[in-house]
């Protein structure tokens, strides 16, 4: 099963309501397509690479137009954590790590 957190649910309405400003159907389609990206992850979840800035094999990611999808191997399930822009720097605060 793959779950997202909260902090990267609210990365998904930022980037929508960013792309919105100029076209609300790119907008969706750009949500649509980095939802659908991690639908699988949990039958594959070594699919991503392991984050450089993290150094954690749990804590992968896949790319999607600009954007990195950062997500944690679990023992149950996958926890999508972030969506953050390629040239933004990783910060750890963008990263919030479900304990469970």
């Amino acid at each position: 099963m793959v779950k997202w957190t909260n902090h990267a649910l609210a990365q998904l309405r930022h980037i929508h309501d960013y792309i919105a400003q100029d076209s609300p159907f790119y907008a969706k389609r750009v949500i649509e397509s980095l939802v659908s990206k991690t639908i699988g992850l949990d039958e594959l979840p070594r699919m991503g690479r392991m984050v450089p800035e993290l150094n954690d094999e749990a804590v992968r990611e896949i790319p999607l137009y600009s954007y990195r999808i950062l997500y944690e191997i679990k023992p149950t399930h996958i926890n999508v954590l972030a969506v953050i822009h390629k040239r933004r720097e990783l910060l750890p605060e963008e990263i919030t790590r479900d304990p469970n």
